[in-house]
This record gives structure tokens, sequence and C-alpha cells, in this order.
């Protein structure tokens, strides 16, 4: 696993041996990232279920303002660090790096009661009925920007009912793992 494209191109990322941790795979990074184009420089980003940060990375490597992560499996959170400290190491990456180690809908209502905004939100839920219950909880819309997009990550045979206040763009899938890039509607 490595970072695709950017300023970090090439950069190895280690996850954890054992655990629950599912890391985006290179493939399915490179779709998303190829299908936000631009809109990642510049962006903050918000990464929740971050894992070892893959995505978050990512989008810090190619131009994002700032990356906020949440994660809070202990061994996850060891490895995102551990990435997160060789990104910090190349000198041509400046962008701010976070990591909040909250459960992730907590961490979405501390953020949306302090006002914190993110044009770039990216979910990668356990697979399961989380994808859908993220559509559903109101404060994710309330941290998202108006023009902001949030890119959710699950299974192929989840389903996904878009609730009211969101609208799906696109969807892909690849392989085992469908992605849903949905906006406020």
């Amino acid at each position: 696993m490595r970072i695709i494209a950017g300023l970090a191109k090439g950069m190895s990322l280690v996850a954890p041996k054992h655990g629950d941790t599912r890391p985006t795979s290179d493939r399915v990074r490179e779709a998303v990232f190829s299908g936000l184009g631009e809109r990642v420089v510049g962006a903050d980003v918000l990464d929740l279920f971050a894992g070892t940060g893959a995505l978050g990375l990512e989008a810090a490597s190619r131009g994002a303002r700032a990356v906020t992560f949440v994660e809070t499996a202990s061994a996850a959170r060891r490895s995102l660090q551990q990435n997160i400290e060789s990104l910090r190491s190349r000198p041509d990456v400046r962008c701010p790096l976070v990591v909040s180690r909250g459960e992730a809908l907590y961490e979405v209502r501390r953020f949306a009661a302090a006002r914190q905004m993110f044009s770039l939100i990216f979910a990668d839920p356990p697979y399961g009925e989380t994808a859908e219950a993220l559509l559903s909880f109101e404060p994710l819309a309330a941290v998202l920007t108006a023009e902001g997009l949030f890119v959710l990550e699950r299974a192929k045979r989840d389903t996904l009912v878009v609730q009211c206040g969101w609208k799906l763009l696109r969807e892909a899938t690849y392989g085992d793992t469908k992605v849903s890039f949905l906006a406020k509607g």
C-alpha cells in the first residue's frame, strides 16, 4: 500500500498486522482521487473511520489544506501515527495533520458544535449498517460546506438509501467495494 500521486507519491503506508482495519486499496483510492481531480487542492478534509489514514494522507499529498483523521482502534491509530510521521518527514508536505481519537459520530457532533467545517469528507466505516446511518446523522451535513463533497465507501452488498438532505452524484463499484459521491441536497 502506498501514496499514489502528489508530493509523497510512492511513499509506503503501514497497516496493522491483525485486527479489523480494512485499508482502502490503491485501486479504489486511485479511482476516487481521479474522480475528485483538483477538488482536493486547498480542501479541508475529514477522514472518518480513518484506519491507516490512506485517504486523508493521499489528500494531503495531493494538496489538501488540512486533514483531520478520526479513528478509535488503537492498532489502527498506531499505524496511522506512523504514516503521518512518514509524511511529515517529507519537507515538501506542509499540510497540518490532526488525529482525533473519539468515536466518529461523537467527533462529528463535536466539530458541528464548534462550527468546524470541511469541504471534503471521507468515510470508510465498518461494513454493515454504519454507512446508511451516517446519512441520517444530521451533524454530518452540518460540518460539510455548501459546495462540499462526502465520499462514502462501503461493501457493494450493503444497501444505501439516500436520506433527505443528501444528493447522490455518482457511484462506482470496484470488486467488493462501492464508493458513493454525495453532496448536500
